[in-house]
C-alpha cells in the first residue's frame, strides 16, 4: 500500500532532524571519549535496531545512546539515553512524550547508579503540558518549534507548510520539490534547522556535558548507628568503610548509607547491610566519575 504524501513529508522532515542530531552528538562522543549507539548493524549487538533492556526485562528501541567504555564490539555502561520526535499537530504530542517517558525512564532506574542523562529532541508542535511532563521527570528536552522547521526548509525553497486540510496534490508538489533537490542543497537544512534554534541547542548540549563529565565532589557515609562521616572521594570512602569496626556500638550495626554527591549537583545513593556490598558500590562508580 503506498504512503500518502502527507506521511512521506513527515519522514522527510524526520530524516533531517536525524541528520542534524547525528553528527552533533557523534563529534560529542568523539570530544568526551565516549561511544555513540544508533540504530544501524553493530557487531556487539543482534540486528539493527538499538534495543536496550530495563531490570523488568521489558526491551526498548531507543534512538540515540552515550556509553563509556563502550565500542563497536561491546557494549559500555550507559551514560546518556536520548530520543528524537518530530511531530506536527498537538493531538499527538502527548502521547508522543508519554512514549518517550515510557522507552528512557524505566532504562534511567535499572541504570540508577549511574544517574545516566535522559534526554529528549522535539522539533514541530507539542504542548506545554508535553514539554512539562518530560521536565518534572528529569529530562532535558531541547525543542526546535514547528515554525524553526519551516524556516529551515524555507532557505533552500521548500514551503512544508501544511494543515489537515492541506490537499494530497499539494503535499506532493512538496515532496516532489524535496526529491528534486541536490544532495548538496538537502544537506543545508540540517545545518540550518540547528543555527535557527543555535540557543536552545547550546543549552542542551552544556546539559549533556555537564553531567557526563561530572565528578564526584564528596561522598557521605553514614552508619544507622548514628555515626556520619563525609570523605573526598571513592578511594578515601572505601578506605572507612574497610577500617570501619562494627563492634563496640551501643546500638547493633544495621547498614551503611551511601550517597555520592557530585560537582553538577547530582547524587546516587543506596543502602548496604554488609562491608562487602557497600564496597561494591563505591568500586562500581565508573572511574571518570571518581
Amino acid at each position: 500500500m503506498a504512503k500518502s504524501p502527507a506521511h512521506r513529508l513527515g519522514q522527510i522532515i524526520g530524516d533531517v532532524l536525524e541528520a542534524a542530531i547525528d553528527p552533533l552528538l557523534r563529534e560529542f562522543a568523539e570530544s568526551n571519549s565516549l561511544y555513540l549507539d544508533t540504530r544501524g548493524r553493530r557487531p556487539a549487538r543482534a540486528g539493527v535496531k538499538l534495543t536496550w533492556t530495563d531490570s523488568s526485562l521489558n526491551s526498548h528501541d531507543l534512538d540515540f545512546v552515550l556509553e563509556r567504555g563502550g565500542t563497536p564490539d561491546e557494549i559500555g555502561a550507559p551514560v546518556a539515553f536520548i530520543e528524537a520526535a518530530w511531530r506536527r499537530y498537538t493531538k499527538h504530542s502527548r502521547n508522543k512524550a508519554q512514549e518517550i517517558q515510557g522507552a528512557i525512564q524505566p532504562l534511567a532506574e535499572t541504570f540508577a547508579q549511574s544517574n545516566p542523562f535522559k534526554g529528549a529532541i522535539l522539533a514541530g508542535v507539542f504542548t506545554e503540558g508535553a514539554l512539562a511532563q518530560l521536565n518534572s521527570l528529569g529530562f532535558k528536552v531541547l525543542f526546535l518549534p514547528y515554525s524553526s522547521v519551516v524556516d529551515a526548509f524555507s532557505a533552500v525553497g521548500i514551503d512544508i507548510d501544511i494543515c489537515e486540510t492541506t490537499a494530497d496534490d499539494v503535499v506532493a508538489a512538496k515532496v516532489a520539490g524535496w526529491d528534486n533537490l541536490s544532495d548538496a542543497r538537502r544537506d543545508l537544512v540540517p545545518s540550518e534547522l540547528l543555527s535557527r534554534n543555535s540557543s536552545a541547542v547550546s543549552e542542551f548540549m552544556v546539559a549533556l556535558r555537564s553531567s557526563v563529565s561530572r565528578r564526584v565532589s564528596r561522598i557521605s557515609i553514614s552508619v544507622l548507628h548514628g555515626q556520619a562521616t563525609e570523605v573526598e572521594g571513592v578511594a578515601d570512602a572505601i578506605a572507612f568503610v574497610e577500617r570501619h569496626s562494627q563492634e563496640g556500638c551501643l546500638l547493633p550495626f544495621v547498614r551503611y548509607e551511601l550517597v555520592a554527591h557530585y560537582s553538577n549537583g547530582d547524587r546516587i545513593e543506596g543502602g548496604f547491610s554488609d562491608r562487602q556490598s557497600a564496597q561494591a558500590f563505591l568500586m562500581a562508580l565508573p572511574a571518570a566519575e571518581r
